[in-house]
């Protein structure tokens, strides 16, 4: 039952995104699309799940004073994972992504679960929190994404349903105007 509570506080309790407010940088940058954003969180996902488990494992053997930097070379090295295998075996959206992939070794979603749950937890639990928290957070790209593609493009996974859009939503004021509202969305269904 505990995993199973680590696996869900991600979706809505502790949503890095829509509670937490962390990883903004790729949230606003990455979700021009639905596409996008869940490729994006995927990703994240993959890292998070990687370094939990490792990070779990081997933090009983690292000296306090060195911990962090041990924490960026785990990440790193599935940053690096990723990086290569989106970049061989889907091109399009390693294209679009960009600079954003190798950025999640500094993403504070994953430094933050690394320190603040991994490492003083087992590994089943850390599995858990790393599948729960990713998958919340490509959730939130995900609609986020899918609200301003359809905004702005007026069309969502390629199939067409509006003429015109509203350009803004595309643009970087739409993220913002986006996940403010549904920041605001989230926050009342909450109460």
């Amino acid at each position: 039952m505990n995993q199973w509570k680590n696996f869900t506080k991600g979706f809505i309790k502790e949503n890095p995104i829509l509670v937490l407010i962390l990883g903004t940088c790729p949230t606003l940058a990455t979700t021009s699309s639905a596409i996008n954003g869940i490729a994006m969180g995927l990703a994240t996902t993959f890292v998070l799940v990687g370094s939990n488990v490792v990070i779990s494992l081997i933090a009983n053997m690292i000296p306090s004073k060195v911990r962090i930097p041990a924490y960026v070379v785990v990440i790193a090295s599935f940053v690096t994972i990723i990086d290569l295998v989106m970049q061989a075996y889907v091109p399009a959206i390693y294209e679009t992504l960009g600079l954003f992939i190798p950025l999640i070794v500094v993403n504070c979603i994953v430094l933050g679960r690394a320190e603040a749950f991994a490492s003083k937890n087992t590994v089943t639990s850390s599995f858990f929190d790393g599948l729960g928290m990713g998958l919340g957070f490509a959730m939130a790209l995900g609609i986020l994404g899918a609200i301003r593609e359809i905004l702005g493009a007026g069309e969502i996974f390629g199939f067409k349903f509006m003429n015109q859009g509203a350009l803004v939503f595309v643009l970087a004021p739409g993220a913002f105007i986006a996940l403010g509202y549904l920041i605001a969305l989230v926050n009342k269904l909450k109460k």
